[in-house]
């Protein structure tokens, strides 16, 4: 792969941060993706691409939700025939902090209840099908091989609020400098 950006990041990757992919990489599966890290340690790592809907309804994978309009995430390429859920619920039983309100999974039947009373709106929880995985060492190649650039996550409404659409774009242009620039790329540069 030719990669035509000369940068370094000064962000390691770590729990709680996000991988952009960079403008022009190829994999399909992080096309302009914006990765959340939920776990990066010796053993590897995994997180949810942000940025990608699918075409089902949450209503569609779980019988006993009703009338909730949260969007489900493609979280990445590994088992689509798994269901995760990131939220800003500490009272959620078994739910691991990710970092400072923002959590990943927990007790499943609680989580169904707290939906039917609404306890839960759409803007504090999102749900994905399947999730990204790196193995020992995978990660840490791709960062060599300049296909991610890291980012600091500091507002948690990225993760519950912002546009999908956008997402991408917006975190490099927030970044400033040369990723602002990288933003304006255009997807396939032949038809500039």
């Amino acid at each position: 792969m030719i990669n035509f950006f000369d940068y370094t990041s000064a962000i390691k990757p770590a729990k709680g941060t996000l991988l952009l992919s960079e403008p022009f990489l190829s994999d399909p599966n992080f096309d302009r993706t914006v990765v959340l890290l939920c776990e990066h340690n010796d053993d590897g790592s995994f997180g949810f691409v942000l940025n990608k809907p699918s075409k089902v309804e949450l209503s569609e994978i779980i019988e006993d939700v009703h009338q909730f309009d949260g969007t489900v995430y493609i979280g990445g390429p590994v088992q689509h025939n798994t269901l995760h859920y990131i939220h800003r619920f500490p009272g959620l039983v078994g739910g691991q902090e990710i970092q400072n309100g923002l959590y990943w999974g927990g007790d499943f039947t609680q989580l169904v209840q707290m939906i039917e009373n609404k306890e839960i709106s759409e803007h504090d929880i999102r749900f994905f099908i399947g999730y990204s995985g790196w193995e020992e060492g995978q990660l840490e190649e791709e960062l060599d091989k300049k296909s991610w650039i890291v980012a600091e996550l500091n507002n948690l409404d990225i993760v519950f609020e912002s546009n999908e659409v956008d997402m991408w774009k917006n975190i490099l242009k927030g970044l400033g400098g040369k990723y602002s620039i990288y933003s304006n790329y255009p997807t396939d540069p032949r038809l500039n």
